[in-house]
């Protein structure tokens, strides 16, 4: 069995929100594994839904860069948030994020072999700026979306600077609108997305380990209520057609106004102008989202409280 340090019951407890104790005991329960720590404590009611990889200690930024048609998204990591806001990094953020949209580039080593605008490759002036900065910094990422016709806008959250922040987001809108309706319903939509965290389009486009996931977790949590088999069954239908509807971008409510979803809202903005719109796709990257913790001063702590 793994150990159960202090690092993996701070990771448990900022991934789920569960007390410490309930946390220790997860991961007992479960050999010190983290995800199935988490499902545990799901199924106790102890701990809320984790769509992704939940808060994770990461820094650096996410930046966008939009032509039209088309956009790209791009993380670069660096070891602290000092150098997120260091004007050398910023600039290397902005440049790479041109690059991969001038290039259409989403494969990293590609990205790494590009060519950088004042010279060399990407990889060199990375290269370049770990030595000046003095602290190591990687690129992690990179996204395209495009359309045939409409726009692809972006939005970043807790900015940085023009264009780059802590979670950053783009979308497809295809549609022979102006650019003077379909922008202001792209920002409110990127918006939407950076705050409610869609797992997918459509219901039916969610990664199907995850909806198993969720059918696992919502059959031990019927089985508990003692009920006839045909009632846990209707259930556990209900509650994953709920975790579909709640995780799909097009049927979420939008947040703008809490009640309309955004299937809808795309859809009258149409009528409006009398040009059919498409939602046709979206990224979103949150800055150090699925990067493992290190172990910090805070787990020290942890660790007296818990006796770990």
């Amino acid at each position: 069995m793994a150990e159960i340090t202090a690092a993996l019951v701070k990771e448990l407890r900022d991934r789920t929100g569960a007390g410490m104790m309930d946390c220790k005991k997860a991961l007992a329960e479960n050999g010190g594994d983290i995800e199935a720590s988490i499902d545990w404590l799901r199924t106790k009611g102890l701990a809320a839904a984790a769509k992704k990889a939940g808060r994770v200690a990461a820094e650096g930024l996410v930046g966008f860069a939009t032509d039209g048609t088309k956009g790209a998204l791009v993380e670069v990591n660096s070891e602290t948030d000092f150098v997120g806001k260091n004007e050398q990094f910023q600039e290397f953020v902005r440049e790479v994020t041109k690059v991969a949209l001038a290039e259409g580039i989403i494969d990293i080593d590609a990205l790494n072999a590009a060519t950088y605008p004042t010279g060399g490759t990407v990889a060199e002036k990375l290269t370049s700026n770990i030595a000046t900065i003095g602290e190591n910094q990687s690129l992690r990422r990179s996204a395209i979306l495009t359309v045939n016709s409409g726009i692809v806008t972006g939005y970043v959250h807790n900015a940085a600077a023009p264009g780059m922040g802590k979670i950053g987001v783009l979308i497809a809108l295809e549609s022979t609108a102006g650019a003077d309706v379909l922008e202001p319903l792209g920002k409110q939509l990127a918006m939407h997305v950076a705050a409610a965290n869609p797992l997918a389009l459509n219901g039916e486009d969610l990664d199907a380990d995850l909806v198993a996931r969720e059918r696992a977790i919502a059959e031990e949590k019927a089985a508990q209520s003692g009920k006839p088999a045909d009632i846990v069954a209707k259930m556990v239908d209900g509650a994953i057609a709920k975790y579909r509807k709640e995780n799909a971008l097009l049927s979420q409510l939008f947040v703008m106004d809490g009640k309309t979803p955004v299937a809808e809202v795309v859809a009258a903005a149409g009528k409006d102008v009398g040009a059919a719109i498409t939602l046709k796709g979206f990224v979103r990257f949150q800055l150090g989202e699925g990067i493992e913790k290190e172990e910090s001063d805070f787990a020290a702590e942890v660790a007296a409280a818990a006796g770990v």
